[in-house]
């Protein structure tokens, strides 16, 4: 039998490896961990070839579905190195999960971080003996049989869930798991393996069972790759908005009060209302118009539109005078209710609203995380009601502001369309005409993207932009949906040319996605080093002696006067000291006055980056940051008018 591999073919009777060893260098075949058979479903090396079987596409263990593999299979690894070193430990599941895996164990003492050096270096002996990943089918009475033997009652649990008659179990060394897999040929794949952090785990997740104990852990295909995460973790964790917001006194939480939600201080409210300034010019300039609708809507508003049965799980109620009422999750019903306050013409669409909107959604406390996971936030939200002939140049209209603005911050940036999930509604006919438009603009404006199967909004598909920062890391933010199910829920219409009513198209858009949670992006991208246009204070004026004040406070004033965010020093500090509190703080300008300053009537200019620009006068100094604040503008098609 002839099977195809990478173009080539090759005689294929006995296993998958030796199919593909003869079509692959022997470099290139040691780096394959599974295969996969026509497209179907990954398949151990050790296989027989399947009958019929006309092409094997190698899995690499570098590319994603390979990772995934060698993850797993070093979960397994963890396990059976710790039921080396603690043999009562009960094993119950170990998957690959995003960057890395896991595996909970029924311990008497919970695992710590203490315990890693020894199970990672009884991981290193078995990956150095490179044993064998082997796979037998079983009855289930046989596995029942076998793993109460090995006292093993979360694995004899889950044989007895399962419906079929047999089962698949994987073996190496001593260690037997119950497993669908595949795994990688042989335990030397786990090499480059790291022990993270522990956790506890309810036990199928339920509060009401066992507390298991469980250990996360990372793995990669070659030490250099397990090496640059590392060092990746390692910077983020170093540019982790909780700690700059901290340090830099941005905004704080208060969990005892109002947990998920934030406290924004002086220095970060100036942050937001410095973006939300700009954002509302931007937008009035690309031709929306300012709206706001109320914070409660009745409860049956939201069953109308949908969002009662689709998502009310994260949605907040209360009661008044015994009516319920929904606090909103998002702007999309006002928007539609202000639309349809008045009848429109075909000359007044496209009608584009934009709100800086707070939302309140409702996350579970274990997801809540800084700025990036809140409970209340406020969404750079717009809804733009259009004609269907329009659709596509308002679809491109908005990849235009996500280009510009993502331009403005240096980021690049991915998109996926993703389609039309089980828990939606609307017709066919309309998420057929949604999806082919949003593919079409992405492909008009030239920019590459994914299909994203099934991750539309239960109204419509929508564009996910998703953006790197500077360390490699993605994060979602701007979002486009296309919407022909809500205008026609709220009965919303304008008079066509032809006299008659006509159903408008709803694009619902957002690009920051919340104000909070792109700040927080913006904090760990920049390292809170912001942008000098951005920075809540642009400079800050340090005394020499108390012989400087007056002239110190006259600069501050001057500068402050010209537009420049500016602040003074003059405590009775020394110089060095008063220096390295401003370079903490991220201040863009650090401005001197001593005794040669004050006579000269400026100030002595350094930078956060310590360079020294030496002596200024505030005309000087205040043109160096005006030209610097413009700097990142002056690529793109958004403007610097702040002062």
């Amino acid at each position: 039998m002839e099977v195809r591999v990478e173009g080539q073919l090759v005689e294929a009777e006995e296993t998958i490896a030796q199919a593909l060893q003869k079509a692959l260098s022997g470099k290139k075949f040691k780096t394959v961990v599974a295969a996969c058979a026509d497209n179907n479903v990954l398949l151990d090396l050790s296989t027989p070839v399947p009958v019929g079987c006309a092409e094997l596409t190698p899995v690499y263990a570098d590319t994603p579905e390979g990772l995934a593999v060698l993850r797993h299979s070093t979960a397994h690894v963890m396990a059976a190195a710790v039921k080396r070193l603690f043999p009562k430990a009960k094993v119950t599941i170990g998957p690959s999960v995003d960057n890395g895996f896991y595996y909970d164990f029924d311990v008497e003492k919970p695992f710590s971080s203490e315990d890693f050096s020894a199970i990672e270096a009884e991981m290193a002996k078995i990956a150095a003996a490179r044993q064998p990943f082997t796979r037998r089918d079983v009855s289930k009475a046989e596995a029942v049989k076998l793993f109460t033997d090995m006292d093993e009652p979360y694995k004899v649990e889950l044989v007895e869930s399962i419906e079929a008659d047999t089962v698949s179990l994987y073996t190496c060394g001593t260690f037997t798991d119950l497993c669908r897999g595949p795994h990688v040929p042989h335990t030397g794949f786990a090499a480059n393996a790291k022990l993270m952090s522990v956790a506890g785990a309810y036990w199928h997740g339920d509060e009401k069972n066992q507390m298991l104990s469980r250990i996360y852990g990372t793995a990669f295909a070659d030490k250099k790759a397990l090496d640059a995460y590392l060092k990746q973790l390692e910077e983020a964790k170093r540019r982790d908005h909780r700690k700059l917001g901290r340090e830099l006194t941005l905004f704080t939480f208060k969990e005892d009060v109002a947990p998920g939600m934030v406290f924004w201080l002086p220095r970060g409210m100036m942050v937001r209302t410095i973006l939300e300034d700009f954002w509302r010019r931007e937008h009035l300039k690309r031709g929306y118009e300012m709206v706001q609708g109320p914070q409660l809507l009745r409860v049956e508003t939201w069953q109308k539109s949908g969002h009662y049965d689709h998502y009310r799980e994260n949605m907040y109620f209360t009661q008044i005078e015994e009516d319920a009422y929904g606090i909103k999750p998002m702007n999309c019903i006002a928007h539609m209710l202000i639309y349809g306050n008045e009848l429109r013409s075909y000359r007044d669409l496209p009608q584009r609203y934009f709100e800086l909107g707070v939302v309140h959604r409702h996350e579970k406390s274990g997801v809540l995380h800084g700025l990036l996971r809140v409970r209340q936030f406020t969404q750079d939200d717009a809804h733009i009601l259009c004609a269907p002939e329009q659709l596509e140049d308002e679809i491109l209209g908005v990849i235009h502001i996500i280009r510009d603005l993502m331009q403005l911050f240096g980021f690049q940036y991915k998109v996926a369309i993703s389609t039309r999930p089980q828990s939606s509604i609307g017709t066919d006919e309309a998420w057929e005409l949604a999806t082919n438009a949003l593919i079409k603009a992405v492909e008009h404006a030239g920019i590459p993207y994914e299909i994203n199967e099934g991750d539309g909004a239960f109204y419509g598909p929508k564009i996910d932009v998703r953006l790197l920062d500077c360390i490699g890391r993605e994060w979602q933010c701007s979002t486009i949906q296309v919407d022909f199910t809500l205008p026609e829920r709220f009965d919303l219409t304008y008079v066509g040319q032809d006299g008659e009513r006509h159903r408008p198209v709803m694009l619902h858009r957002a690009i920051m996605g919340s104000l909070e949670r792109f700040i927080g992006i913006l904090i760990e991208n920049f390292a809170g080093a912001l942008p000098t246009w951005l920075a809540p204070e642009q400079a800050r004026v340090l005394t020499v002696t108390d012989a400087g004040d007056k002239a110190a406070l006259a600069l501050r004033d001057t500068l402050t006067s010209m537009g420049i965010r500016t602040a003074a020093d003059t405590r009775n500090e020394k110089l060095g000291f008063k220096v390295r509190e401003a370079q903490l703080a991220k201040t863009p300008y650090i401005l001197v006055v001593g005794e040669k300053e004050v006579q000269a009537g400026g100030a002595n200019v350094r930078l956060r980056n310590g360079e020294n620009l030496g002596l200024k006068s505030a005309a000087e100094i205040a043109a160096l940051i005006r030209a610097e604040a413009e700097e990142p503008f002056k690529q793109g098609g958004m403007c610097y008018s702040f002062s």
